[in-house]
């Protein structure tokens, strides 16, 4: 299997309108364990390991029509898996 981290940085307006929880939600559905975090600039940082499919569909899910609030954009960086986290929790 091929375990790699997701990091991506979601714009818009996604603080304060539920954005970290379904993400958590849509993270745990998919097997993947990491965090979402509101960051001072009004973006929200994720960082999701697992599956590199399950990466790929979670990062589908961030840049899609159904996610509360509204996404602007979504940057992305991929790299190797750390393997330090369990779970998915918001920040």
């Amino acid at each position: 299997m091929n375990v790699v981290r997701l990091t991506a940085w979601v714009r818009g307006r996604v603080q304060g309108v539920g954005f970290r929880w379904w993400t958590r939600a849509r993270a745990l559905e998919l097997g993947l364990v990491g965090w979402a975090a509101n960051l001072a600039d009004g973006r929200v940082e994720v960082v999701a390991e697992g599956p590199r499919e399950s990466c790929e569909r979670l990062l589908e899910l961030l840049r899609g029509t159904d996610t509360p609030g509204q996404v602007e954009g979504v940057v992305e960086r991929w790299s190797d898996a750390k393997g330090s986290m369990a779970g998915f929790v918001e920040r």
